[in-house]
């Protein structure tokens, strides 16, 4: 049996997660457009860890790493704007998301809170996405 706040809590929800879903994509195509634009200012080195700096300069100076985060980013941002291939999009960004928590515990902590705000839009995505993750996580 139905009551008359099931079906408004089933609209919330959706509601929940499909600004969930467009504001995490706008974050990572915005993202990873700076990446090749460079259109928002680079964080000031002397206000971050060493760890952190030394770590974004390892990363530079691979020729490609920064570029391949920034690719990755920017389809799976449009991805998720777009409504499209959402569980890609999201398999796309988990090794982001771990990278940028792992990041900010160990080498860069002043970025923890917004850290924490993408593991828990993946996490909430990846939960409302659940059932097209089921085929992918069946053992063969």
């Amino acid at each position: 049996m139905t009551t008359a706040t099931q079906p408004r809590k089933i609209a919330l929800g959706r509601y929940a997660t499909v600004v969930t879903r467009l504001l995490t994509g706008l974050l990572f195509a915005t993202t990873g457009l700076n990446g090749f634009l460079m259109f928002m200012p680079a964080p000031d080195p002397s206000t971050m860890a060493k760890a952190g700096v030394d770590f974004s300069a390892a990363l530079y100076q691979t020729g490609y790493m920064l570029e391949l985060t920034s690719a990755t980013q920017l389809v799976a941002g449009l991805l998720l704007i777009a409504g499209r291939f959402v569980p890609l999009a999201l398999a796309l960004l988990a090794p982001v998301v771990v990278n940028i928590f792992l990041f900010h515990v160990f080498l860069e902590p002043s970025g923890m809170v917004t850290a924490l705000l993408v593991v828990a839009a993946e996490i909430g995505l990846a939960w409302a996405y659940r059932d097209r993750f089921r085929p992918m996580l069946k053992a063969a």
